[in-house]
């Protein structure tokens, strides 16, 4: 008996720890204060002039492909790091 609560007891916290799968309002604004940013980002560089972006290293064709990607695509770093 006590194997069995003990186990259980174990596997109890090892899902709370874990939390829930249903997204916290703090992961949920989190989310979106990085999608805003990328979107923000991304529209100066598109609106930069090639003395601008070679300021920066980057190419035009460089700068368009960055500029183009959708909001939410996010570098993995952005996300680790809050």
């Amino acid at each position: 008996m006590f194997a069995s609560l003990h186990t259980s007891t174990m596997t109890v916290r090892r899902v709370e720890s874990r939390g829930t799968f249903a997204p916290s309002a703090a992961n949920l604004l989190k989310g979106l204060r990085l999608a805003l940013t990328a979107y923000e980002q991304r529209r100066v560089l598109s609106r930069m002039d090639a003395f601008m972006l070679a300021d920066i290293g980057l190419t035009a064709d460089e700068a368009a492909i960055e500029a183009a990607r959708p909001f939410w695509d996010v570098p993995a770093t952005w996300r680790n790091a809050c």
